[in-house]
């Protein structure tokens, strides 16, 4: 239930002086519950009441204004499900401790945005025999496909998320797959870390009799929404037998601008009905100071870059009410969370690098993933009304 706070109206000053005194619109107030910042605070607006309120059929064309600098915000709409109709508006406000902001949210022609303004992005990539990559204005990720489980000159079978390290704002998928020399740093980052078989940057799967038990290399990709504001996508993997149960996965990530911690859902289908743990994982490295923290439910690790290259941190972070232990295997750290067949486990996961200009030491990181801990257990509170 939404506490009860005050709606807090624009007068018609401000309003005619924003030249929107004659738009019907409605009014978004956005409240920060929390004594602390929330950079990059992404909104999600929910377009089937976007329709009723403002009557228009394509949210595309709906704009979010500013109360405080008077201009329109970049927006996104979201198809979750890929059946041709849009289901979410998204946009992004940074709040200040305890902050509540207004925005209005007008009909005008449909918003594109300019090649600049994407600050995520993700695709399939045949590059390199079938992996996947998706990245914001702060890290990139890549996971690796079926065919490179039998290439020859690199073969490799594993479910590991990798870690690709910025230290630009901009995109730079596209272009380090085309000039295929990512594993040196150019002035842009670099491909420096080597995840393998291990879980890699959260990983996951199965934990059953004391072992974990991965899937292989996904199977198939699809993609929900490629940016500005948030890169959506789909991984599908074959059933594969952990603890004697037939189990098959659906993958599904998402990524904000401005953040450093992936969105992960599994998707589970079991055999038969047993208990099984869900285990989410980050490679164990030469010098990993590892911590776990059950009541904040956060699993990180802190390591030196290969070669030198400053210190990386890992992280994942879970519901606190959803984990269980944690534990290791030879090249793991894991925590472990449970299963609901009503509900798919939902964790956070990502990294960050002191080269990267957002990270000093591993005290910033760790203040981070408390930060980001407090935020998904006190989310903003979203108020919509017609003004």
């Amino acid at each position: 239930m939404r506490p009860a706070w005050l709606f807090l109206s624009l007068p018609g000053a401000i309003l005619a002086a924003l030249g929107w005194a004659a738009d019907p619109g409605v009014a978004v107030t956005v409240r920060n519950p929390l004594a602390l910042a929330r950079p990059s605070e992404t909104i999600v607006l929910q377009a089937a009441e976007l329709r009723q309120l403002l009557g228009v059929p394509d949210v595309r064309r709906v704009h979010v204004r500013d109360q405080r600098g008077g201009k329109d915000l970049l927006v996104q709409a979201v198809d979750t499900n890929d059946d041709g109709a849009f289901e979410q508006l998204l946009f992004q406000a940074d709040l200040a401790p305890k902050e509540t902001r207004t925005f209005l949210l007008v009909v005008r022609d449909r918003q594109i945005p300019r090649l600049e303004d994407y600050k995520t992005y993700g695709r399939f990539a045949r590059e390199r025999r079938d992996d996947f990559a998706w990245e914001n204005d702060r890290i990139a990720h890549r996971v690796y496909g079926k065919e490179l489980e039998t290439f020859p000159r690199e073969p490799l079978t594993s479910s590991a998320i990798d870690v690709w390290s910025k230290r630009v704002r901009k995109l730079v998928i596209d272009d380090w797959y085309l000039v295929d020399d990512y594993h040196h740093d150019h002035g842009e980052g670099a491909d420096f870390y080597s995840a393998g078989s291990t879980r890699g940057c959260g990983g996951s799967g199965i934990w059953a009799g004391g072992k974990l038990w991965p899937s292989a290399n996904f199977r198939e990709s699809r993609v929900f929404a490629a940016g500005p504001i948030r890169v959506l996508f789909e991984l599908t993997y074959d059933a594969w037998t952990a603890g004697g149960v037939r189990v098959s996965e659906k993958k599904r990530i998402s990524l904000d601008a401005g953040h450093n911690l992936d969105r992960i859902e599994s998707h589970y289908t079991f055999g038969s009905p047993i208990a099984l743990a869900h285990a989410i994982g980050i490679r164990k490295w030469k010098d990993s100071e590892m911590r776990s923290d059950r009541a904040q439910g956060v699993l990180r690790t802190w390591e030196t870059v290969e070669g030198g290259f400053g210190k990386l941190g890992i992280g994942v972070v879970s519901d606190p009410a959803s984990v269980t232990n944690f534990t290791q295997d030879d090249h793991n750290f894991l925590m472990l969370t449970r299963i609901d067949p009503a509900a798919p486990p939902v964790y956070y996961a990502g990294f960050g690098w002191t080269r990267s200009g957002d990270f000093s030491n591993l005290e910033d990181w760790d203040r981070y993933l408390g930060d980001y801990a407090a935020r998904l257990r006190a989310p903003v509170e979203v108020r919509i009304e017609k003004r």
